[in-house]
């Protein structure tokens, strides 16, 4: 009798261990099926692609561009 009173205390604990890992399979997939990153929806709930103005894109290039000329210059230095 104690071995069955020892195999059902063993059946009840492997099965709080399935629900736990059952558990955290669940939460695994709910966040993999989460959104990865917010995009700005209008009031239809059409999702917009979000845009840059051309002044913005044009600030940026030239950024990059100082920035580009800067390592060339240098590295220039560097060679001679």
């Amino acid at each position: 009798m104690d071995i069955l009173v020892a195999l059902n205390q063993e059946q009840a604990k492997l099965q709080q261990q399935l629900k736990g890992i059952q558990g955290a399979i669940a939460a695994l997939n709910g966040a993999h099926d989460a959104p990865r990153r917010a995009q700005p929806v209008s009031n239809k709930g059409v999702h917009r692609k979000r845009t840059m103005s051309a002044a913005g894109r044009a600030k940026i290039s030239k950024l990059t561009k100082k920035r580009w000329a800067k390592f060339r210059a240098e590295k220039a230095k560097k060679g001679k």
